[in-house]
Parts: structure tokens; sequence; C-alpha cells
């Protein structure tokens, strides 16, 4: 298991040293091997001798990665995007011109950010802002149309692995759902104990979220529920009564019938059995 950290890139079970050095602020597989965000400027790529920087992101710092066979997306500060590739680095000009655009905000005041980044099987792109909604693109991000409302106050945008069309969202109203590519949406909620998410992963079958009372977080849980639908449940074996602070984007991860969760605390807690128990 790839562990970011704050202090590098981490192996589980324990390396002697870190991978790669520095504040690892993301981290995407893509069908040639890893790709790293390091101290939010800094792009990484693993190859066969090993890791690399590739470059350096000339504009606001990053946030998230998303890989493909061509290269890699770059979700930035200030909401823009970035493609990366062994060619060069390029602002993605499209992703300017997304109607709705100037209506995007955050509760602060400051600049919104692109905080996730999505790709369906269909090769649909998904870029959910914050807050801004999920503009996506059908055309490999050449041309970027708005889907959710701005006020979903999305969190994490996730289409693999799942099926063509059907798209997840960790929103502030709860689980948003797409059977048809972003075209429609439907939240659901029943079962939690609060409706603001922040996290969203799939493992085999089954859906886990994490749910809060709030942007500062109390009360804070994971939750899971079978994939086509049914309430939510919350997952209570091997983990505490509640999280002071929320299960944050990026924190909860699934691939290969595994389970992850960097915790509030700074543990790492995995389950195989699609998070109805968890281990340290």
């Amino acid at each position: 298991m790839l562990v970011g950290t704050a202090g590098g890139l981490l192996v589980l079970p324990g390396t002697a040293a870190p991978l790669l050095d520095g504040d690892l602020t993301a981290l995407a597989r893509g069908p040639d091997g890893w790709w790293a965000l390091v101290g939010r400027r800094e792009v990484w790529r693993q190859g066969g001798d090993g890791w690399r920087r590739l470059t350096e992101l000339p504009g606001p710092p990053g946030n998230c990665l998303l890989a493909d066979a061509g290269g890699a997306w770059v979700g930035t500060a200030e909401a823009h995007l970035v493609r990366v590739s062994e060619e060069g680095t390029e602002p993605v000009g499209s992703f300017e011109a997304v109607p709705g655009r100037a209506e995007w905000y955050t509760p602060w005041g400051g600049p919104p950010d692109v905080r996730s980044l999505a790709a369906g099987p269909d090769g649909v792109l998904y870029a959910n802002v914050h807050v801004g909604g999920i503009p996506r693109s059908v055309d490999g991000g050449a041309t970027w149309e708005p889907t959710i409302e701005v006020d979903a106050d999305v969190h994490q945008v996730l289409a693999a692995p799942l099926p063509a069309g059907r798209v997840l969202a960790a929103t502030a109203r709860g689980l948003a759902v797409s059977e048809d590519a972003g075209t429609s949406w439907r939240f659901e909620t029943e079962g939690l104990h609060a409706a603001y998410c922040r996290a969203v992963a799939v493992v085999g079958g089954t859906v886990l979220l994490s749910a809060s009372r709030g942007p500062r977080g109390g009360g804070a849980a994971l939750y899971r529920r079978p994939l086509e639908g049914g309430a939510f449940e919350r997952c209570r074996d091997g983990l505490p009564e509640w999280f002071d602070a929320n299960l944050d984007t990026h924190t909860l991860h699934a691939e290969d019938g595994l389970a992850a969760l960097g915790t509030p605390d700074r543990r790492v807690l995995a389950s195989d059995d699609e998070g109805a128990t968890w281990r340290e």
C-alpha cells in the first residue's frame, strides 16, 4: 500500500526510507505506473527505473491528479486545470470557458479550487470544483459543461470503478448519484446521521462514504451500503465511535478488494471485507 504523507511517500508494511521526500499532495495510478504531486508544485512519475521529477507547475499550486494513457490532469487552486505529459505542461484553456464559471465561489470569500478529478470507463472526464459543481468533458477535455448545481457543495467526484454513465459524489447534501454521466442527479441520505459528506469510495459491490455534522467536523463517521442502493449503515467494527475531525477528500480509497482510510489522528486503517471490519 502506498501512503502519501507530509513527510513523503511511504510503503506499508514499512520501508526504511520514503520513496519520495516532501509533502505528498496527491497520488494517481495510470496505465503505465504511478504519478505523484509533491509540495503542490512538483509532478513526479514512476517508471522502470524508479521515480523521476517530470515538471513543476507554472501557475497556482495543485490539489489533485488524474492519470491516463497520455499523461496526467492536475487540478489546481483558483479552479484551473493543467495537462502534464512527457511532451510538456500546458494549461487547459477550455476549462476557463465553462458556462457558469463566474458563479463559482467559496464560503470564506476566496477563489474556488479544483478539489478532485475522475474519469469514467467511457472516457468522460469530471472535475469537482469547490464550490462550483462538477463540470464534465465528453471530448477528452476539448470542451466542458456544468452538471450538478453549484450549491450542492461537492467535495469529491468518483466515476471508477463504476459502469459507464454512473457517477457518485460526496456533497454537503449527502451522496449524489447520477446514472446518465452527470445529466441528472439525486441525493441519498437514508441511514446517515448527518448529510455533510467529504469522501467516497467503491470496493466490490459496496459504497463507502464519510459523513459529519459540517465543515468543522465533529461527529464524523464512516458508512457503507450496497452499490445498487439501500440505506447506509455505520462502519463500527475496528473504528472509534466518532472521529473528531472530518474524514476528508482523498483519505478514503479502495482498489482490488481492499479499502483504506487515513484517519485524522494519523493512522492507516484497512478493510478486506468491503468495510464491514477494519484493522490498523
